[in-house]
């Protein structure tokens, strides 16, 4: 084994995952699978002998569930976590969770024909796995702990405030599901309608809004119908089989759904989402670019700003996995840098003046 490949430890009590993630792993160059445990007691004692550097788990295992193990491993030894889940509802409620944890990414576990169609995204898990051995796992503890989440029933915008800005747009993929999380907790209520794109599959982001509905004084919805009118207090998620664009007629902001071709090989794509808010009022808008892996939101973002949008992008240092904004730095296309931290409180700042 190269000592620059990545090490890998398969940790699913299923036989057959097994053996196809063993082959799909070992098959791709620049990975080695160190070990394969049945469950998270064994993978305990695997971990501590193998020092792997990324680890996939499964969720439903014998001895200890998935989600405790993440819980205890992300606490005492915190390491890069690829969760293997179903195509469920309640597989993407737990794989939320998982994330919300400190998991960088999922696998989501075909419903059927489990050989056939896991085979089929050999690209995607081989893909995932090598973009979370190089994910800043430690920036998880670091945002939590600097988490300030808005008091329910506190502060909310002056409806009398002299703001231009009507629109804010968010887009992220591998550690976004936290990032959009600790953004939306500090911000107040009364705020501009918020459009946000999280790639994710769909089915998954019904249950992204219903989470983020539970915990916020904003209400949080899966954008699911061909069109609707964007209205204030209000953050709109896209749904994961649709595009979602903005378009601004008589008045108001409308969410419209469409259904072509993936973009950067993403659907929903941040860039289509910039790009449509480039062509309406984009100076009343501001764009945040979040962790993620890829160039996906960099070119809508340039589109924005050069309508005269203010354009916000999360720095290194706080990023799960700092891809997206760093390109869109690297093209000069952002007006501010922030740690996670203190973008919800920029956004609110921006809202209030």
């Amino acid at each position: 084994m190269s000592n620059s490949n990545i090490r890998v430890l398969i940790v699913d009590d299923s036989k057959v995952i097994q053996r196809l993630l063993f082959e799909i792993l070992t098959s791709a160059p620049g990975i080695d699978v160190v070990g394969i445990a049945g469950d998270p007691l064994e993978a305990r004692n695997m971990i501590k002998r193998l020092d792997p550097d990324v680890i996939t788990l499964d969720i439903e295992m014998p001895k200890m569930d998935g989600i405790t193990f993440l819980r205890n491993l992300m606490r005492l030894r915190p390491m890069p976590v690829v969760m293997i889940s179903t195509l469920t509802q309640k597989g993407a409620e737990i794989t939320l969770e998982a994330l919300e944890i400190g998991a960088v990414d999922y696998i989501a576990k075909p419903n059927h024909d489990l050989m056939n169609n896991l085979k089929q995204i050999t690209a995607e898990i081989v893909h995932k796995v090598k973009v979370a051995a190089r994910a800043n796992v430690d920036c998880f503890a670091d945002n939590k702990r600097q988490a300030q989440p808005v008091i329910a029933g506190g502060s909310s915008l002056n409806s009398n405030r002299e703001s231009n800005i009507d629109l804010l747009a968010i887009g992220a993929s591998t550690g976004g599901i936290e990032a959009i999380k600790q953004v939306l907790i500090r911000l107040p209520t009364n705020m501009p309608p918020i459009v946000i794109v999280q790639h994710m599959p769909a089915g998954f982001t019904a249950s992204f809004a219903n989470r983020l509905n539970n915990l916020l004084d904003l209400t949080v919805l899966e954008f699911d119908q061909p069109r609707i009118k964007l209205d204030r207090n209000h953050v709109y998620i896209a749904n994961g089989n649709r595009h979602m664009l903005v378009e601004f007629s008589q008045g108001a902001y409308f969410g419209i759904a469409s259904d072509d071709a993936p973009v950067n090989r993403h659907k929903p794509a941040v860039d289509v989402l910039f790009s449509s808010i480039a062509d309406h009022r984009a100076s009343h808008s501001i764009g945040v670019l979040l962790t993620g892996m890829g160039m996906d939101g960099a070119s809508g973002l340039g589109k924005m700003k050069r309508e005269g949008a203010i354009t916000v992008a999360q720095d290194e240092k706080s990023s799960v996995v700092w891809g997206m904004p760093r390109v869109a730095i690297e093209e000069g296309v952002v007006d501010k840098v922030l740690p996670l931290n203190e973008i919800g409180n920029f956004l609110s700042e921006q809202c209030l003046k």
